[in-house]
């Protein structure tokens, strides 16, 4: 059985972070490990969201049990996400650093993958992580990422290009050196993902939506993990994921759900969406 270690936010009442990772690579049959960065009761987007970030003392504790039971050697997949301090930036790292050293048998399957969604901005909203978390992230966390998952003002960020259309994001990806997959790319009425390395890129693109909850990018990265855990084409798992993406928010926009729907949308997320195309562009 695969298993997956989520160090990312907890929202109690919110589809975002680890919690909709969790609930959406469950449908995948793949186990997860949570260790939340914060406690919240909404998605801050909400208002003020109740709760508070975990002590650090709390995430280093936890890793650390993990780690003594010898789960980090049965871990096949890290995804890192939000971060409420540079410290805890600095424990994610660590724990990164402990899986991928810890010993693993010949039954227990491959060698981890890590996946970096340097959850730190957006467009029209900024930086919404303190400068130093952003920081920590670009200094500690991109260097051990095996796949990068920013969007697009994260990635223009991270690289200092402008990240405008598909072909502005192919090479601002390049310019991190590893594989990248980049949410939120415009071009002209559509919306969508690119993923590209040194020697492909795809573009990922559907209709833009009127309406889209907080969690797609969440959302986005968990469903990329199971394609890479099930052995999939990159095309067909870029596929995959974003019309996962499209139908759960399609279908939050017809039952005027406030959250993402990823449980009611359980068999549809692991299937491709007639509305999304894929395009080589390189």
């Amino acid at each position: 059985m695969p298993l997956a270690l989520l160090i990312s936010s907890h929202v109690a009442g919110s589809q975002v972070g680890a919690t909709a990772q969790a609930a959406a690579l469950t449908q995948f049959r793949i186990d997860t490990m949570v260790v939340p960065t914060v406690l919240f009761g909404r998605h801050p987007g909400w208002g003020v969201p109740g709760g508070a970030p975990v002590p650090i003392e709390v995430v280093e504790g936890m890793l650390d049990g993990l780690e003594a039971n010898g789960l980090f050697g049965l871990t096949d997949i890290v995804i890192t996400g939000y971060f409420a301090s540079a410290a805890q930036v600095r424990a994610a790292a660590r724990a990164i650093d402990a899986v991928r050293a810890a010993p693993r048998d010949g039954s227990s399957g491959r060698k981890p993958t890590i996946i970096v969604d340097p959850t730190m901005g957006d467009a029209g909203k900024g930086l919404y992580v303190p400068a130093e978390v952003a920081d920590a992230i670009a200094a500690d966390l991109i260097p051990r990422a095996d796949i990068v998952a920013p969007n697009a003002w994260e990635l223009q960020r991270l690289t200092g290009a402008e990240v405008r259309d598909p072909v502005g994001a192919v090479r601002a990806a390049r310019l991190l050196n590893k594989p990248v997959i980049v949410s939120s790319v415009q071009r002209g009425n559509e919306i969508g993902v690119v993923y590209a390395d040194r020697k492909e890129a795809w573009l990922a693109a559907h209709a833009k939506a009127e309406r889209s909850p907080s969690g797609t990018g969440d959302l986005l990265t968990a469903l990329f993990a199971a394609s890479i855990l099930e052995g999939q084409t990159l095309s067909y798992g870029l596929a995959r994921a974003v019309g996962g993406v499209a139908e759960t928010v399609t279908a939050a926009n017809i039952w005027n759900a406030p959250e993402l729907p990823i449980v009611a949308m359980a068999a549809r997320i692991k299937q491709t969406s007639p509305t999304v195309r894929i395009e080589r562009l390189a």
